[in-house]
């Protein structure tokens, strides 16, 4: 036998022999785990109309939801099988009812607690296969060395249908458990098995991929419109601004020129004229570039250009900033904007004396907060600025989440994913 044969099958014993370790040590975690979560989530839901499970509810979908999740790390590690996670993120001080009744609208909620019985029945025996697979020819053969003695006195020992009462009937064991090794082999393939039957039950169906077909659609022709509004004001404000300024620096310098052998005096009065128009219309220039890429935001980044924007505010703002380098140009544009919508409408409308916002990024997803100590009532509705952040993050597949008591604070959180 040549060492690449001896290579090869050793590399395929080896992957054998992990899958049903692997196989085991899920088994053992799947039962008890989907049990206890399917239970407390059963208990917990029963006592939402007696006002316990407003309070339960939270804490115990979120256990379920942290299970779920290690579960698709595994599927993706083990198997090579990618679950995607795609829950609603909820603002993290949102009273009790708020909270359960948003968790319970997602549905990657009830997809995970309709995979909790699934994984504690079919998942378990799916998970344990790969172990029995292997383990139990081997105990085949450890019979026919002797194993079978200890239970003589308690009328011998079955091994599937072979009865073990004595060492010819252990021998008979031992060829059934070599004639049942080839089966090992399957082990790999049965623990990746087990890890497509939960993302068959984990994974979005048919009505969430329309809806988010759907969404997406909706959030692209926002977009285009959102682009075409915008193009709109660049020219409005060009024209209506820098453009007829330069209009009528020309026409001074027209006017000087002619002046200059005349009535010097007065030429230096429109010379004096035609300079502070170019200053202005360099000042509105800026203002516009500003409004489409602000060059802070290119030049240092997301977190720089909130601070600068923070420190234009008439109201003291706290600025908290971390930030794992640089996202991508058109999502740090979108963020910008966003936040610079949130503290306009804090400024206008909260009357606020104080205003904190925080960035940060956290599993892939880049998390805005802006907070005000304002008078409250902020809500999402049809032509509020809220409502363009929103178009304008779902562009980008991201999220918001409004947190307005009526007589404050306000919670204003923003997500978007980086990648």
């Amino acid at each position: 036998m040549s060492i690449g044969t001896r290579s090869g099958i050793g590399t395929r014993v080896r992957a054998v022999g992990l899958a049903a370790l692997r196989g085991f040590g899920l088994a053992l975690v799947t039962l008890p785990g989907a049990v206890l979560g399917f239970v407390l989530s059963v208990v917990s839901l029963a006592l939402v109309p007696l006002g316990i499970g407003l309070v339960t509810t939270p804490w115990v979908l979120t256990g379920v939801r942290a299970f779920a999740d290690w579960r698709r790390v595994l599927a993706a590690q083990w198997g090579g099988v990618r679950i995607p996670s795609a829950y609603r993120p909820a603002p993290p001080d949102a009273n009790p009812w708020s909270r359960t009744f948003g968790m319970l609208r997602d549905p990657a909620t009830w997809r995970d607690l309709r995979w909790l019985p699934v994984d504690m029945t079919a998942g378990f025996v799916t998970a344990l296969l790969p172990a029995v697979l292997v383990l139990y020819p081997l105990e085949g053969l450890v019979i026919a060395v002797g194993l079978w003695r200890p239970f003589q006195d308690m009328g011998g020992y079955w091994y599937g249908f072979v009865h073990v009462t004595d060492q010819t009937s252990a021998l008979l064991a031992g060829a059934l458990g070599i004639a049942l090794l080839p089966l090992a082999a399957l082990a790999p393939r049965l623990l990746t098995f087990h890890f497509r039957l939960t993302r068959t039950v984990l994974g979005a169906g048919q009505g969430e991929l329309a809806e988010r077909v759907r969404v997406l659609t909706e959030t692209r022709r926002d977009a285009v419109d959102t682009s075409a509004a915008e193009l709109r004001r660049i020219e409005r404000d060009l024209h209506d601004g820098a453009q007829a300024r330069l209009v009528a620096m020309g026409m001074d310098l027209g006017t000087i020129e002619m002046l200059l052998d005349k009535d010097p005096a007065q030429a230096k009065r429109l010379l004096a004229q035609a300079r502070q128009s170019s200053v202005d219309a360099l000042a509105e220039l800026r203002d516009l570039v500003r409004g489409i890429h602000p060059p802070v935001l290119a030049e240092r980044g997301l977190g720089d250009a909130v601070r600068a924007l923070a420190l234009r505010l008439p109201v003291p703002a706290e600025v908290t900033v971390e930030l794992q380098g640089r996202a991508d140009a058109p999502v740090e544009s979108a963020a910008y904007f966003a936040v610079s919508e949130v503290l306009t409408n804090a400024v206008k409308h909260a009357d606020a004396d104080r205003i904190w916002v925080d960035l940060h990024q956290t599993e892939g997803k880049l998390r805005i907060t802006v907070t005000d100590n304002g008078r409250g009532g902020a809500a999402v509705t049809a032509g509020s600025g809220l409502a363009g952040v929103e178009r304008r993050l779902g562009t980008f597949d991201g999220v918001l989440a409004v947190s307005s008591p009526a007589g404050g604070p306000t919670m204003v959180t923003m997500e978007i994913p980086c990648v």
